[in-house]
């Protein structure tokens, strides 16, 4: 069990543990993001006494890392875009030497960067449209205004400095009475004994009437860095690698700038830095909306844990070493989802439903043997709503199921699955679905395959407007039978895709009346889309007959393609 200890430093010595290689940090850090402005007020916060958060450190050694556990060292110089925006390449990985390294920061490695840049690091500014190369711009110096008359803050500015702390590419044209706050480090400044002399020095050419306010600046300042205890930390002991992921994904969960998918990417980074890259080759085409996530959860699904969900030194390099057959998976997935008629582009916001279809394809090079398997779970997953919760249990599940299947995916492994077993009630419950659910737009998505073209724009219809239902009833139709017609009107068997161009045409017109203007072949090709027996009447006095007859042909039709 780790154990917890709490403790405090000076700046001066936290940055000192930085500079002697003591302080590391994991490689599952994220790249540094912050902008010269956060830099600017972190020190106008540390000025203003305001606190500046806790730090969470985790003690490292060769009981809890292997000697090629990378970690990353704290960044010494960074360049920021003509935005003032970081724009320097991710921190360095290297092996540590445990003799000299014995700490990782988990949390607060953006504060310490700052820190560090500030007085041991240097500060560059790229150009705009200049190339994006390291360390290559204008060289910037972090100044802070010793003359009180020159100071300026927008009071109705919310969050603005109180001091005037700001980086500067001008360095020619410095104000004598801008001290640069690395300067703080010379040695006169840091020795107790000589720091009035040095200050009084440091203050000579600012006006008489803000020496004072000079003076308890640079006293302050130095106060700050040398002497208050500022860096306020949890020390974390006998904690293992994976558990200290585990912290560093929980602890920064709740920051809206820090995504789980940033955290991972930049653990593959860490052990592949080409990952993004070559995730960028690989998400164009069919796959240019799905996104880092989804080969990310592809790889967790393939190599590891699909469950615990944390990117490891051993999945990444699985994930690096086996590229060339994983991006072949995922090409045959398109191919495979072709052939049944299916865009692989409908699943760009839904993609954990082919995950165990990729799982299938990678691990069998006969996968195609089993396709109507395949396609019977793909559409049984969608309809039936597998995955509305509990995700990472039910790949896990599907994992497990394809693998006492001989990789895999069969009729009679999803019929001995109670959440994928075609009923008599699921198949009713799709057709009792609605045009505002998921689960009606999805139906007759799969029932039209057959005619569908990807270069059009669908929209779902009501074959008999719903708003004819608003008037009133036919004077053959029983009042309790009305009532039946207005609460089916809006379900799957009164609903079809339309041309977007069509339906605009069609609008609120009676379906009988649309359907008299078409020519005789327009007529066939329509029933025949819309799924409607050739001997049901379109008058909307025999509604109730057209719903029940229509009913009857989705309901073997959903039977034939859930693989039943």
């Amino acid at each position: 069990m780790s154990s917890l200890n709490y403790d405090n430093i000076t700046i001066y010595d936290a940055m000192q543990n930085i500079k002697n290689d003591r302080y590391v940090m994991p490689a599952f850090q994220r790249q540094y993001v912050w902008s010269m402005e956060q830099i600017e007020k972190l020190w106008d916060s540390i000025l203003l006494d305001y606190p500046i958060s806790s730090f969470l450190l985790w003690h490292i050694d060769d009981s809890n890392s292997t000697p090629d556990t990378y970690f990353c060292n704290f960044l010494r110089e960074v360049t920021f875009d003509s935005r003032k925006q970081s724009d320097s390449l991710n921190y360095e990985l290297s092996c540590v030497d445990f003799d000299i390294t014995d700490t990782a920061v988990l949390d607060g490695q953006q504060r310490l960067t700052s820190l560090y840049i500030s007085l041991f690091g240097e500060a560059h500014i790229r150009p705009k449209h200049a190339r994006k190369q390291y360390n290559v711009g204008i060289f910037t110096k972090l100044l802070i205004e010793l003359n009180k008359k020159k100071l300026s803050s927008d009071e109705d500015e919310y969050n603005s400095k109180t001091y005037d702390i700001r980086f500067s590419e001008k360095l020619g044209k410095m104000s004598p009475t801008q001290f640069e706050i690395k300067r703080i480090l010379n040695p006169e400044f840091m020795n107790t004994a000589t720091r009035a002399d040095a200050i009084k020095k440091a203050i000579l050419n600012v006006p008489s009437d803000s020496k004072d306010y000079a003076r308890g600046l640079l006293e302050k300042l130095c106060s700050k860095i040398y002497e208050e205890k500022l860096i306020h930390y949890t020390y974390i002991r006998d904690m293992n690698q994976e558990d200290a992921l585990e912290m560093f994904v929980r602890f920064n969960s709740g920051v809206k700038a820090l995504r789980k998918s940033d955290i991972t990417m930049s653990i593959l980074e860490a052990y592949w830095p080409r990952a993004k890259t070559a995730f960028g080759f690989a998400l164009t085409g069919a796959y240019e909306k799905f996104g880092y996530d989804f080969i990310i959860r592809t790889a967790l699904m393939l190599y590891g844990d699909v469950v615990k969900s944390n990117i490891n030194k051993k999945i990444a390099e699985e994930l690096k070493d086996n590229w060339k057959e994983f991006a072949a998976a995922l090409a045959d997935l398109e191919q495979l989802l072709s052939e049944m008629k299916i865009d692989v582009r409908h699943f760009c916001s839904s993609w954990n439903v082919l995950l165990p279809i990729i799982y299938c394809i990678y691990y069998n090079p006969d996968y195609k043997a089993c396709a109507e398997g395949i396609r019977a779970y793909l559409i049984r997953a969608v309809l039936f709503t597998y995955f509305q919760s509990g995700t990472t249990s039910k790949l896990q599940q599907m994992k497990n199921n394809i693998n006492d299947f001989d990789c895999e995916i069969t009729i009679d492994m999803l019929e001995q699955m109670n959440e994928l077993k075609v009923t008599d009630g699921r198949i009713e419950d799709i057709l009792n679905s609605e045009k505002s659910s998921r689960i009606a737009g999805e139906a007759l998505y799969y029932l039209s395959l057959d005619w569908i073209n990807s270069s059009f724009k669908y929209e779902m219809d009501h074959l008999h407007p719903y708003n004819r239902f608003d008037g009133s009833k036919p004077a053959s139709v029983p009042v309790e039978e009305w009532r039946v017609w207005r609460n089916d009107r809006n379900r799957l068997p009164n609903l079809s895709f339309l041309a977007g161009r069509c339906n605009a045409s069609k609008s609120d017109m009676r379906l009988a009346d649309y359907y008299n203007d078409m020519t005789s072949s327009q007529k066939d090709e329509f029933r025949k889309q819309a799924m409607i027996p050739d001997d049901v009447s379109l008058e909307f006095e025999k509604f109730g007959e057209f719903y029940l007859a229509r009913k009857s042909v989705l309901k073997e039709k959903i039977r034939d393609l859930l693989g039943k």
